[in-house]
């Protein structure tokens, strides 16, 4: 079934290459409709190997279901797209020649009405779609053990066995004389006329005839080819005299006692006194609304039912209109030729039209509660959209199922979500295609139910087509699933869900941007905000969760091409502001790392490319505070003088360079302005709380650094008391930035300093500002 998902996404790609050929969409062979047909078939076809399980027995007949369905569409949709061909009406080819054959004038009638001809072209999707009729068992003569009764009787001169008939002759058991044929024969003849009507249900007249032929019944091939429409082009007003041979003067075909033949049938129907199989098989010859409940006796499934009843309502305005009519003399006689056809005006026509066409509404609607012997309800969603295709409610449908979607009704837990929802999807893309009119919003409902389908099923590769179907929706669809892969994609898979939705005309660029988007805020709501007390900087930091990677790999989407690295860069600010308001260091480093080195060049908008640019100087810091103190690490006591003068000359350049990129950030505007307006916006708060995490977390540890540092570089301890001036300095506002938290790093920072001026005076003196003046 895995494998049918892929099978209808490559009909949909073939179909959308040819989206402006109707004909070809359209084609009853190589079109789309029959090419999910076939889908539907083969995969039946498959399941026939498989044991027959309860599951499997109902995902085939569900198969069965779609693949009629995608039938249906096929037989209606072509004349509903298509202009109808000029046509005569059946009252001017009467009044023209009285004796036109009634199949000419049956096609007339016809051409006239749209609606009749649409229930025709259903009643032969019915027939075709029809299960194979039971095969009789072969005989070889004819009531062959009745015969034999008979005979035996004869020769022994004791008559017939009691309560067999005495003649052999078709209407023996009809006489009334209670006597029937032989328990064989009797069997055998009820088998072959359930065979006969199994053929009429199909529509194969041919065969049933054959088969009567075979039965040494010729008399019921005789019944049946009554059916057929008188035509004889001899007297049809179809090209010239000129243009007929001998053959199509004197040959014709069809029956000219149509009518006739048609009231024997009713009245055989109607005869109680004949077995019910002959009553059903005479009413499925000449349907009419009073043998209906004859005809209806012998339906087992919804589509037995709807088959009676087209059938029914075909016959009958067939007759309807030829009694209407009259003037034809293969109705009437020489006395409907000397009365003539009626004229009416063409809106005369139309309102009778109208008036079949409610009556044609009303009878379909009764389909929709009609009680079943055999197969799905009357109310299966199959059914309730065949029938809804059937009169012309497509939209109408949609719609229901999409309500159905929407308020739950329609369980994803059952075994008929996945399959509706694919074949509910492919018909709007269908329909779209043909260009016909599908409500917009049942649409989108429809294709999402079928995205999520597809999501549930693993098929991430076919998401882009179905997504692009969306319209306006499209990007944010296709990039929810995006967003939904979460971890699960590396980054290659990624850039190939990009490759997917171009290749679908998506708007690639979009849809990174607001994948990126969507993923960063997906992060942040699994995550604490950004609040209450300050993070320490000096604790082991725990392993990072799976909402921060996401959070930190969100910034993939939009690194893949240089189009979206303006949102790049306002995303990774983002990003690296939240990890860095609570203290996780680490990730933001790795943000950074992880950015094309194109961003740093970005100047637009100044404030984005002012905080990256700041961030930047930060991780330059923090990284020459670690080799400070990879380098402290270094010194062992056993060193000799060149390794240590070596080291030595290492160590202070470290420190100077540590020492001159915190002076230059201190003494700059560092991520904001005016540091002691605390109001503002949640970026400009977290921006703050940022320098209050790490303004004291640099100033202590380039004192600690300096004063460590002192007796090897005694110029260290001069440096550490000016960086306390520039610290209390009110030019830098950096005091606002220790008053946070309790004024704890306050207290940290002033300990840090007292310990520094007591160092300064253990060299002698009483003087603690004798190390800057010296």
């Amino acid at each position: 079934m895995e494998a049918l998902y892929m099978q209808c996404a490559e009909v949909l790609s073939l179909a959308q290459s040819m989206k402006d050929d109707l004909a070809a969409l359209l084609d009853p062979d190589t079109g789309i409709a029959p090419r999910f047909r076939q889908l539907c078939r083969d995969q039946i076809e498959e399941l026939e190997n498989v044991a027959s399980f309860e599951s499997v027995s109902e995902e085939k007949e569900l198969l069965r279901l779609e693949e009629n369905t995608w039938a249906l569409l096929q037989a209606v949709m072509p004349a509903r797209k298509t202009e109808p061909p000029t046509f005569e009406y059946a009252q001017d080819l009467l009044q023209q020649n009285p004796y036109t054959p009634t199949a000419t004038i049956a096609q007339a009638i016809l051409n006239a009405s749209p609606v009749l001809t649409e229930l025709i072209v259903v009643r032969e999707w019915l027939q075709d779609t029809a299960p194979p009729p039971m095969q009789p068992e072969a005989t070889t003569g004819y009531w062959k053990f009745t015969k034999h009764n008979i005979m035996q009787g004869l020769r022994t001169g004791a008559g017939a066995r009691h309560g067999l008939v005495k003649e052999m002759d078709p209407d023996a058991v009809n006489r009334g004389d209670g006597r029937s044929l032989a328990a064989d024969d009797s069997s055998y003849e009820k088998g072959l006329v359930q065979a006969l009507h199994g053929y009429v249900r199909a529509g194969r007249l041919e065969d049933a005839i054959e088969l009567c032929q075979r039965a040494h019944q010729p008399w019921r091939a005789a019944s049946i080819r009554g059916s057929l429409l008188f035509y004889w082009k001899g007297i049809v007003n179809e090209g010239s005299q000129d243009e007929m041979d001998d053959n199509d003067v004197d040959s014709w075909t069809g029956n000219p006692n149509r009518r006739l033949w048609k009231s024997a049938c009713s009245r055989a129907a109607l005869n109680t006194a004949l077995a019910d199989y002959e009553r059903v098989l005479y009413a499925a010859l000449a349907p009419a609304p009073q043998t209906s409940l004859i005809l209806k006796s012998a339906c087992r499934t919804w589509e037995d039912h709807l088959w009676a009843q087209i059938s029914i309502m075909c016959e009958e305005k067939q007759t309807m209109e030829m009694s209407r009519l009259g003037g034809s003399f293969w109705e009437g006689g020489m006395s409907a030729v000397d009365k003539g056809a009626r004229s009416v005006s063409r809106e005369t026509m139309e309102e009778e039209e109208e008036e079949w066409e409610e009556e044609v509404r009303g009878a379909l609607n009764g389909l929709k509660s009609v009680h079943v012997e055999e197969g799905p309800p009357a109310d299966h969603p199959f059914h309730f959209s065949q029938l809804n295709i059937i009169q012309d409610k497509i939209g109408f449908l949609l719609e229901v199922f999409a309500e159905g979607l929407q308020n739950q009704s329609l369980q994803n837990t059952t075994y008929e979500y996945a399959p509706m929802c694919r074949f509910f999807a492919h018909l709007c893309l269908f329909l779209k295609l043909i260009d016909v009119t599908v409500p917009p919003d049942a649409v989108v409902v429809i294709l999402e139910a079928y995205l999520q389908v597809l999501e549930a099923a693993g098929q991430r590769e076919l998401i882009a087509m179905y997504a692009g179907a969306l319209g306006e929706n499209a990007v944010s669809r296709y990039a929810l699933f995006l967003v939904s892969l979460e971890l699960s994609a590396d980054l290659s898979e990624r850039r190939l869900a990009l490759t997917r939705a171009k290749e679908q005309g998506l708007d690639v660029d979009s849809v990174a941007a607001v994948t990126a988007e969507m993923t960063m805020n997906k992060a942040l709501e699994l995550l604490p905000a950004s609040r209450g007390p300050l993070p320490s900087t000096t604790a082991l930091q725990p392993p990072a969760k799976d909402a921060e990677i996401l959070l930190l790999r969100s910034i993939e989407w939009t690194t893949f091409s240089e189009a979206t690295y303006d949102r790049a860069l306002e995303q990774a600010n983002h990003i690296c502001r939240y990890f860095l308001a609570t203290g996780r260091v680490q990730l933001a480093q790795q943000l950074l790392n992880m950015l094309p080195a194109e961003l740093a060049a970005i100047g637009e908008p100044e404030e984005q490319a002012t905080e990256h640019l700041h961030y930047r100087q930060f991780f330059s810091i923090w990284e020459t505070l670690e080799r400070i103190v990879e380098c402290q690490a270094l010194e062992v006591s056993d060193m000799n003088r060149d390794t240590r003068n070596a080291w030595l000359q290492d160590y202070k350049l470290l420190i100077d360079q540590g020492h001159e990129q915190i002076v230059k950030l201190l003494t700059s505007e560092w991520l904001v302005n005016d540091v002691e307006n605390t109001a503002g916006d949640a970026r400009r708060r977290a921006l703050i709380r940022i320098r209050q995490i790490y303004i004291p977390e640099l100033v202590i540890r380039l004192h600690s650094t300096l004063f460590i540092s002192r007796f090897r570089f005694p110029d260290n301890l001069k440096l550490l008391l000016k960086l306390v001036n520039i610290v209390a300095d009110s030019r830098y506002k950096l005091y606002e930035d220790f008053f946070s938290d309790s004024g704890a790093r306050l207290d940290d920072y002033l300990g840090a300093v007292r310990r520094a001026i007591l160092g300064g005076l253990s060299g002698g003196g009483s003087d603690p500002f004798h190390v800057i003046l010296t």
